[in-house]
């Protein structure tokens, strides 16, 4: 947990320097070309890894023969994959009547052949708990992959900047995995691998793939019906919302799905974990989106400049959904991590079907803010289907869970309504205001922690000595 930590907080501090220096380099016109490509290079991506990483994590005990099979599957859907992309590419462009995505599409298809080589090395070190590798690698191409960005933003490359940032990104994690990594695929496709790791892997990848797509939906309306400056608003505005919502819960998932795998049987320590992070992701998760929603307009000022203000009511209807998207991994994989990826799918497509009606409905009755507050709609209900499914299939019940949260989200919406109603009344100027908001928050939000004594805080108290006790453990440990 602590390497994700650190690779996932490098990386987001990466970003969000990279963001602040390209928003002032680049227009939200090439921002929304990369938006506009988005749901094509997903779906892609989906059927490459095709659920085989996921069963291969759950699996406890993965042969050579199932890392083989499964990397040579990758390797030929990428390839298939790829070729679909660069003959459907001029008729993308001109869906979108913009040329220019035919090339940028052709070019960044090339991502999807070099992380197919890639999964099975990064699967190995999730799988062998090396989060320490993965951290060094992940933050040493962020940092590679930022310079180069800004050079060529500098430059005026504009759209191209954006594309040769994905590619080295995909790039320089496949050659240093394949130079350090042990591994090598054998000679060999088992069919017995193969069918052992479709039974499960399948309807992981229908599950990701409905996922995906209804998560992608959007974009394509927005694209479609709107400028391509618009969906670069909105892309921007979604991107700096899901670093926010999806910080915390990433860093946990990440290391929690193999931890899940593990103690799949037990089921009393499975619901123990699920508690656990449950509550914690929602005390440290939500005050975070509350306070980005008050400070939402001095934020894209301050980081992005003047130009990116329509962000700002996108971006703070975003924050409602990333209350409910912190907390949706938790329970998924909770339920992929008991081998009930068919009861996944099934439900992941009733949630999808749901969720698409709603962003489709709003969008045309409501317009773009009717399609995000779709959107919203659909975080939730997702998250209380997912909440159900644990319920049902591992025990920890529905009523019980919503209670564990319910404490930490009445804290949290009180404290954002004094917060707004100072915004309201204040004379003060705008960056003055949001320091004051700021400070306000955090004080009455850990103050009403200690007096209300609520669990989450009090586990995150004994967390922090717990950990520099366990790192001193292991330092006498290597000396001894």
């Amino acid at each position: 947990m602590i390497w994700t930590a650190v690779q996932k907080y490098s990386t987001m501090g990466i970003s969000f320097v990279s963001g602040i220096i390209l928003a002032r380099l680049l227009t939200p016109y090439d921002y929304g070309c990369i938006g506009m490509l988005t749901i094509f290079m997903t779906i892609a991506a989906s059927f490459v890894d095709g659920g085989f990483a996921s069963a291969l994590i759950q699996k406890k005990r993965p042969t050579q023969e199932d890392y083989s099979t499964v990397f040579y599957w990758n390797m030929s859907v990428s390839l298939l994959m790829y070729f679909v992309l660069y003959l459907c590419a001029p008729a993308i462009a001109r869906f979108y009547k913009i040329p220019l995505l035919s090339s940028v599409l052709r070019v960044q298809g090339l991502v999807l052949i070099i992380n197919a080589v890639t999964i099975i090395q990064s699967n190995q070190l999730r799988k062998q708990f090396r989060f320490k590798k993965i951290a060094i690698v992940t933050i040493l191409t962020s940092i590679i992959s930022l310079i180069v960005t800004i050079i060529l933003a500098y430059k005026g490359l504009g759209v191209w900047a954006l594309v040769t940032q994905n590619i080295i990104t995909a790039f320089i994690p496949s050659v240093i995995y394949w130079l350090t990594n042990r591994w090598r695929p054998l000679l060999l496709f088992s069919k017995k691998s193969f069918r052992e790791l479709f039974s499960f892997g399948f309807y992981m990848f229908m599950t990701h793939f409905v996922t995906n797509i209804s998560s992608s939906i959007q974009g394509l309306l927005i694209g479609k019906v709107y400028s391509p400056a618009t969906m670069g608003f909105y892309s921007k505005a979604h991107g700096t919302e899901l670093l926010a919502s999806k910080s915390i819960s990433d860093v946990m998932t990440q290391v929690t799905y193999p931890l899940y795998a593990e103690v799949q049987d037990d089921r009393d320590r499975l619901i123990f974990m699920i508690k656990r992070l449950t509550t914690t992701l929602a005390y440290l998760t939500f005050p975070m989106m509350f306070i980005l929603l008050l400070l939402a307009k001095p934020i894209f000022v301050l980081l992005y400049s003047e130009r990116w203000l329509p962000c700002v009511p996108y971006f703070q209807i975003l924050c409602i959904a990333g209350l409910a998207i912190c907390l949706q991994a938790v329970n998924m994989q909770a339920i992929s991590a008991v081998g009930k990826s068919k009861i996944m799918f099934t439900w992941t497509l009733i949630k999808r079907i749901f969720g698409m009606t709603c962003i489709v409905g709003g969008l045309f009755l409501f317009g773009i803010k009717g399609l995000l507050c779709g959107m919203v709609i659909n975080s939730w209900f997702a998250y209380l289907v997912n909440v159900w499914l644990v319920s049902k299939h591992i025990g920890y019940k529905f009523w019980r869970q919503m209670l564990d949260i319910l404490p930490i989200m009445l804290l949290a919406v009180s404290v954002a309504i004094v917060g707004y109603l100072f915004n309201l009344f204040s004379p003060l100027s705008m960056y003055m205001n949001a320091v004051i908001v700021l400070l306000l928050y955090v004080l009455i939000y850990v103050g009403g922690s200690v007096l209300f004594k609520l669990e989450a805080f009090q586990y995150s108290k004994e967390f922090v000595p717990m950990l520099f006790s366990k790192l001193k453990r292991n330092k006498m440990k290597k000396k001894a």
